[in-house]
């Protein structure tokens, strides 16, 4: 057994397990913490929701992940997106349903660390009682079609 070369080799990974995080942000290798998120009106969804970007873009092709903020007591109407959806719970209870009218006895309460899978074109509706974090990872474009458009913020 060499232990110089073992020896070598913990510290080099202990030097990388405390380098400060510039070090770990070079050649294409991010992170981001959620005191970076710049949060802005999610224009997609009704008023008080907010969404921020983390990785790709909202209307191009590729993998795509972002997170989203809704206030408590919150609706989204019967809704369905063109892509395979993967909802991860960060903060709140996020109570959702599969079904093309809103009802919120049929909902599952979605706690932190709940994930969520769901098809392309599956009808979807949810709710808050408190504010909800979640984050989506998608590929794009993403979209959001409304079952009844008058309940599409973008139309109003």
């Amino acid at each position: 057994m060499n232990l110089k070369r073992y020896s070598a080799c913990y510290a080099f990974a202990a030097a990388f397990l405390v380098s400060n995080p510039v070090f770990a942000q070079h050649d294409g290798h991010r992170i981001i913490k959620p005191e970076d998120l710049k949060w802005e009106n999610a224009a997609s969804l009704p008023p008080g929701a907010k969404v921020a970007m983390i990785d790709g873009r909202i209307n191009q092709e590729g993998p795509i992940i972002f997170r989203v903020k809704l206030p408590a007591n919150y609706q989204i109407p019967p809704h369905f997106h063109g892509t395979h959806e993967r909802v991860t719970v960060i903060s709140g209870t996020l109570n959702i349903c599969i079904g093309d009218r809103f009802d919120k006895q049929k909902t599952t309460a979605m706690k932190p660390g709940t994930v969520n899978l769901m098809p392309p074109k599956m009808h979807h509706f949810a709710w808050t009682a408190e504010e909800v974090v979640f984050q989506l990872n998608v590929v794009g474009p993403w979209t959001v079609t409304y079952l009844n458009p008058a309940d599409d913020p973008r139309k109003q």
